[in-house]
C-alpha cells in the first residue's frame, strides 16, 4: 500500500491543522493505521492509532483530548485533526499503515509508511 500525507504547514501555537492520509494500492480497511512524529534529533514518536474497523482508537497522553485519529474507508482515507498546537511540538508527521486489525504504538510493527508531512507551529 501506498501512503500520501497532506495538510502539513506553518500554523501558530494554539492553532489548528488536520492532516490526510491519502491510500491506494490495497484495500485500506485491512489495514490498522497510525500517526507517528519525529522533530529535529529526535527519535520518531507514537501519536495516535486506529483499529482496523475504526472503533478503537489509542492515543500518546501529551496529545488526548487535543487531537483525533479518524478513517474513512469507503474514501481511503486517514485523517489526524490537530487542535491547540504547541511549538514544541514542530516535527515531521507520518502516517503508517499495519496489516492487522489491532493498532500499536510500536513503530516497528508497522509495515508502510508515507514520505512525512512538515507540520511548523510557531511561537
Amino acid at each position: 500500500v501506498q501512503l500520501v500525507e497532506s495538510g502539513g504547514g506553518l500554523v501558530q501555537a494554539g492553532g489548528s491543522l488536520r492532516l490526510s492520509c491519502a491510500a491506494s494500492g490495497r484495500t485500506f480497511s485491512n489495514y490498522a493505521m497510525g500517526w507517528f512524529r519525529q522533530a529535529p534529533g529526535k527519535e520518531r514518536e507514537f501519536v495516535a492509532s486506529i483499529s482496523r474497523n475504526g472503533g478503537s482508537t489509542y492515543y500518546r497522553d501529551s496529545v488526548k483530548g487535543r487531537f483525533t485519529i479518524s478513517s474513512d474507508n469507503a474514501k481511503n482515507t486517514l485523517y489526524l485533526q490537530m487542535n491547540s498546537l504547541k511549538p514544541e511540538k514542530t516535527a515531521v508527521y507520518y502516517c503508517a499503515a499495519r496489516l492487522s486489525s489491532e493498532y500499536t504504538v510500536v513503530a516497528a510493527r508497522y509495515d508502510y509508511w508515507g514520505q512525512g508531512t512538515q507540520i511548523t507551529v510557531s511561537s
